[in-house]
């Protein structure tokens, strides 16, 4: 068994295995881990996700990631470029920038706004997609960046988690929902088209009924175009397992039930919002019964017969 600073040394540890030998353990103290080792899937030629960051400085209630994955840590920028275009280079369309507390990206005094702008530049790579980062890090010079950019798409994925300004206190998240409202009021300023996606736990411990209905008009009010729906679950370690009183289960399963035909909703309207619209679709590949499938930049998916010749394109669509 290898712990998160050792599972990059996979093949040493293999050969130093003697035959025989019982089982291993080879970790160390989660803090002791420091180092950025980069990587991205080539399994779809057509998209990639590139990871740039890992780990988490943040101490949210609920969360058990600081403990496995460590403290936040980035990829160089150098080092990120140079990997988009090597994924350029094997034919790789678009690019999904991955981590696990994206937007803290750090880099010799640089930040993630340095780091889209270079990569903005990068030749061959037609679409970035940001995966998601916390309201708080989530700029107005980054949004207003990627309102202006031809390759950085109209679509945000950012965690809310709860629309009551009580729970997320109790979350430890670092902002309040006043603040997201601005957010995704200056997304739909600057890309009326743009999705943003939202992902939202309920159940958290001592949310009340009214605590709930608070959330859901906040979400039902909210320009935003689909959900995320998480029921809460105890994790060993985390801070929420103070919190008192526990949610009944049932009441857990039942508000989740309630926010996902709320993001179904969601997901309609603003796909009716889009009709008559002519938006890029990037296809993939694969065919699945003779049909393909490809997102517009706006993340709307879209499912047509199988076409050979659209299979790692960018198509122009109108929307029906």
């Amino acid at each position: 068994m290898l712990g998160a600073g050792e599972k990059f040394n996979i093949g040493t540890h293999l050969r130093e295995l003697a035959k025989g030998d019982s089982a291993k353990i080879s970790s160390c103290d989660i803090e002791e881990v420091n180092g950025f080792n980069a990587s991205f899937s080539l399994s779809d030629r057509t998209r990639s996700f590139l990871k740039v960051q890992d780990g988490c400085n943040y101490n949210c209630s609920f969360c058990t990631i600081p403990m496995a994955r460590g403290n936040s840590r980035s990829d160089t920028i150098e080092n990120a470029v140079k990997n988009a275009k090597q994924l350029a280079a094997s034919g790789v369309r678009e690019i999904v920038l991955t981590g696990v507390n994206l937007g803290d990206f750090r880099s010799n005094e640089q930040n993630f706004f340095d780091l889209i702008q270079e990569l903005d530049k990068v030749d061959g790579i037609e679409r970035f997609r940001i995966s998601s980062i916390e309201p708080n890090l989530l700029s107005n010079d980054i949004i207003t960046f990627v309102a202006e950019s031809q390759k950085f798409m109209p679509h945000f994925h950012i965690p809310l988690q709860s629309g009551c300004n009580k729970i997320l206190g109790l979350m430890r998240r670092r902002y309040k929902r006043e603040l997201y409202v601005e957010r995704v009021e200056l997304i739909k300023k600057l890309m009326p088209h743009c999705a943003i996606g939202v992902d939202v736990i309920v159940g958290f411990p001592s949310e009340t009924e009214e605590n709930f209905k608070e959330t859901f008009d906040f979400l039902h009010q909210l320009d935003v175009s689909y959900l995320h729906v998480f029921t809460y679950s105890e994790r060993d370690g985390t801070k929420a397992l103070e919190i008192k009183p526990v949610v009944p289960v049932h009441a857990r399963h039942e508000r989740n039930k309630v926010l996902r035909n709320l993001s179904y909703k969601k997901q309609q309207f603003f796909t009716q919002q889009q009709h008559g619209q002519t938006r890029k679709v990037l296809f993939e590949a694969y065919e699945k019964n003779g049909m393909m499938e490809g997102y517009t930049d706006n993340y709307i998916r879209i499912t047509t017969p199988y076409r050979t010749e659209w299979a790692n394109e960018l198509v122009d669509w109108t929307l029906q």
